[in-house]
């Protein structure tokens, strides 16, 4: 079996710095999904920062909307979860993705993958994996080196 180049420069990276301005995930009824939302992210230090009714934006409340979960704008077109993409969010430490899975579990979310180490991403990616009411598939992690 041959061995795979691991690329040390991006796993050792601790640049976190923002490539989006902001995400939208897609939901059918947004009461419903603001219950789990509100709980896991509110784990992370997310809270609203924006109510439009069908929409809602997360934030960290000292700067602009991030997170955007909302209904369709044309109620005609169905919410369907998306196939492969999930949304990686960050966690400040591993306690706080434990925290982010159980109230996700708790709060009507699926499991998708416990909280654990993922060394096969890099040897100190902790995150756990979950699926929303509608089946999108959400992430908490920490990069950070820290004792379990």
């Amino acid at each position: 079996m041959v061995k795979k180049k691991i690329n040390t420069v991006a796993f050792n990276s601790q640049d976190f710095s923002a490539i989006f301005d902001h995400v939208s995930i897609g939901v059918r009824d947004i009461k419903i999904s603001l219950g789990f939302y509100k709980a896991c992210l509110g784990t992370l230090g997310l809270k609203i920062v924006m109510d439009k009714g069908f929409a809602v934006a997360f934030g960290n409340g000292i700067g602009r909307q991030w997170l955007w979960v909302s209904e369709p704008i044309n109620k005609s077109t169905e919410v369907k979860p998306n196939n492969g993409a999930h949304f990686a969010l960050i966690a400040d430490s591993r306690k706080t993705v434990n925290s982010f899975y159980k109230e996700a579990i708790a709060h009507g979310g699926f499991d998708a993958g416990p909280p654990g180490l993922r060394q096969e991403y890099m040897p100190t990616y902790y995150g756990a994996f979950v699926f929303d009411p509608d089946g999108n598939k959400i992430e908490a992690v920490c990069r950070k080196n820290e004792k379990e």
